[in-house]
């Protein structure tokens, strides 16, 4: 059964880099991706990088500099991230998770209705009086004093 398994993503990247001859430093050289980070890749020690969107760009721009697709290579890496990510979830986890974002939610709301109160309230003390009529508003009110 092991000739159907798949390459890691990793071990793909290395072998078709050093299948065009070029270093790591090359590579980095490149893409522009600090030559730690492309070590991490190629051993498939994709926790110990930033987050998933820098990952999935490093692995596109990786990709691209040893002549893989990058798309495949992304799709590759989604697959071996869905069976080594899928662990067993505790029951208590999820209600407590949602009931928090909740919390969080409802707080930024409030805070953000304060704002604007606190925003609306500033404007009307501060606001002039009288002199914020417009021309035209005032010369009439003029007229009709008079007659």
């Amino acid at each position: 059964m092991s000739g159907g398994v798949l390459e890691s993503v990793g071990r793909t990247l290395k072998k078709h880099r050093e299948s065009r001859a070029m270093s790591v430093a090359e590579v980095a050289r490149v893409t522009r991706i600090p030559v730690p980070t492309l070590e991490a890749m190629e051993r498939d020690h994709f926790d110990d990088l930033p987050g998933e969107v820098f990952v999935r760009g490093f692995l596109r721009s990786f990709a691209r500099a040893v002549g893989l697709p990058a798309q495949e290579v992304l799709a590759r890496y989604t697959q071996s991230r869905r069976s080594t990510v899928a662990a067993p979830i505790p029951v208590t986890s999820p209600v407590r998770a949602t009931g928090e974002s909740n919390r969080r939610f409802g707080v930024a709301i409030a805070c953000v209705l304060l704002l604007i109160l606190f925003t609306l309230a500033i404007s009307i003390v501060l606001k002039p009086r009288g002199k914020d009529i417009p021309q035209e508003l005032s010369a009439r009110s003029a007229t009709h004093h008079v007659g």
